[in-house]
């Protein structure tokens, strides 16, 4: 491993390296950072994927948002890290100054796209990686094919991002024992999602059944194996540690260590889950935005 980055923040030290491990050291019984170590931030709302069931509601008639005059931009601090969706992302035309403006800040970037988008802009994705403007690549699932594989096998910082309830054995079958990492997120009852789930339910929770019973199978399935808080609470996975596990591999609760970002409504909150009316306007400064957030937990 090779370290990206180090620093204090509130009473501990974060070190961050090129394969995505984070450690945390400190001397006391807890972490009580000063800033968020990271954001969600969501930079677009256009997609032309038509997932069934997206949560943020993304069409070929979404905003892209102004990512370029933001204020709080400038108030990153080095080694943050930034994790930066849509919509589609990729489709964002201020995207690699963005990229750049970050990459000057010593911010760490990482985004997630659609396999369908990955697919169709390999030349696209490779320059990103290839300039050091993202360390981490998310790719959203759709069709777990022979071609998928090899090329998200190119990428060593590549994790395959699957949803609690979408996710098939049909597809584990594909997916495992090929050294792959996988992000398991949460089903989010959101927008497109709640109408997804209401035609689908049996489906959908016929699948989340099956994960939780198979759930610990996966580890050794796959070189790496993480998951979303929400993920987390629906498939109860804190049962299959150890306590001393779970206080070594649990990253904080929403809004401990990190908070969401949607610079097309130019909102934030603790998630992106979160309720309208625990929705904010954008302040001028990343670390304003946290405190505000951990008084609302």
């Amino acid at each position: 491993m090779n370290l990206l980055g180090k620093y204090i923040n509130g009473n501990y030290i974060t070190s961050i390296y090129d394969t995505g491990t984070k450690i945390r050291e400190t001397k006391d019984n807890e972490f009580i950072p000063s800033f968020a170590e990271s954001m969600d931030i969501k930079l677009s709302n256009y997609c032309d994927a038509q997932c069934k069931f997206c949560h943020e509601g993304s069409t070929i008639y979404g905003k892209h948002g102004d990512i370029l005059n933001q204020k709080f931009i400038e108030t990153l601090h080095p080694y943050q890290e930034v994790a930066l969706g849509g919509g589609d992302v990729t489709s964002h035309p201020d995207l690699i100054p963005f990229l750049y403006k970050l990459k000057e800040q010593r911010v760490i970037s990482n985004i997630t796209v659609n396999q369908k988008h990955f697919e169709e802009k390999q030349d696209f994705i490779k320059e990103l990686v290839d300039k050091k403007l993202i360390y981490g690549l998310g790719v959203s699932l759709v069709n777990p094919s022979d071609k998928f594989i090899s090329l998200v096998k190119q990428y060593s910082n590549a994790v395959i991002h699957v949803i609690n309830g979408i996710l098939k054995f049909s597809d584990i079958e594909l997916l495992s024992n090929k050294d792959l990492k996988i992000l398991v997120l949460g089903y989010k009852q959101l927008r497109r999602g709640i109408e997804c789930y209401a035609k689908n339910y049996k489906n959908i929770i016929y699948n989340q059944i099956w994960l939780k019973k198979n759930i610990q199978n996966l580890f050794s399935q796959f070189s790496v194996v993480s998951f979303d808080n929400l993920a987390i609470e629906q498939l109860e996975v804190q049962q299959l540690m150890t306590k001393k596990e779970w206080n070594e591999f649990y990253m904080g609760d929403d809004a401990e260590f990190t908070y969401y970002i949607d610079m097309v409504e130019k909102k934030f909150a603790k998630n992106s889950t979160a309720l309208l009316n625990e929705r904010y306007d954008l302040l001028d400064s990343v670390d304003d935005m946290f405190e505000k957030i951990r008084k609302k937990k």
